[in-house]
């Protein structure tokens, strides 16, 4: 059986699934570990080949100073633990301009799921309940089926985004999870230092969404 090399021009992880050996090597920064696959989920291509999906959980937070007209950035972390129970993280964030927290609720999202470089089955922790609903309570479904409009033939607001997340989506399985922000959740304080330090810092970038 030939190895399976997965990786991308993102920075991310980059995994070496080895079938007949029933190892998965990963690529953390630029050492290489080894690990047998228990704790990876198996799954069977149309052509009968089997990949395995790591399970990654992500946590993230928004933030807009002076939303809707103010700098804003988010904060990702995704974690991932390997089959000798340890965890590895990886931390992201990045600032804007001008912004809204829930174009950057949003991102934050969107930045956890793009630097992964193959199908991961994963788990993000929201406090933001735009993002959370629009999936659990099927909003998104709705503003699709309606041409992205919601309400009484209301447009809705960041298509963009939401085009962009639904991309970044399609080669995962992915669920959400709401958590209750500033309430003592270590990965959740986290991640709004790291938005807000983000927002409150230089060589800000500009959200082409905002007009």
């Amino acid at each position: 059986m030939t190895n399976i090399l997965y990786s991308g021009h993102k920075t991310g992880w980059s995994i070496l699934w080895r079938p007949e050996a029933g190892i998965c090597d990963l690529l953390i920064g630029k050492r290489w570990e080894c690990y047998r696959v228990s704790g990876v989920r198996n799954l069977q291509t149309g052509k009968g080949r089997k990949i395995t999906m790591t399970k990654i959980t992500m946590y993230t937070d928004g933030a807009a100073r002076g939303n809707p007209d103010g700098p804003g950035g988010y904060g990702t972390i995704l974690s991932f633990v390997d089959s000798k129970g340890q965890e590895h993280i990886k931390e992201l964030s990045a600032g804007y301009q001008r912004t809204t927290n829930n174009r950057m609720e949003m991102m934050a999202v969107i930045a956890g799921m793009e630097v992964l470089n193959r199908p991961c089955e994963i788990v993000v922790y929201s406090d933001s309940q735009y993002v959370v609903k629009a999936f659990n309570e099927h909003w998104l479904d709705g503003w699709i089926k309606k041409g992205w409009k919601r309400g009484k033939n209301e447009p809705v607001k960041n298509v963009d985004l939401w085009k962009r997340l639904l991309a970044a989506m399609e080669k995962h399985q992915v669920s959400f999870r709401w958590v209750k922000g500033h309430n003592g959740h270590p990965q959740n304080e986290r991640c709004d230092e790291l938005a807000t330090t983000a927002a409150d810092g230089t060589d800000l970038l500009v959200d082409e969404g905002i007009s």
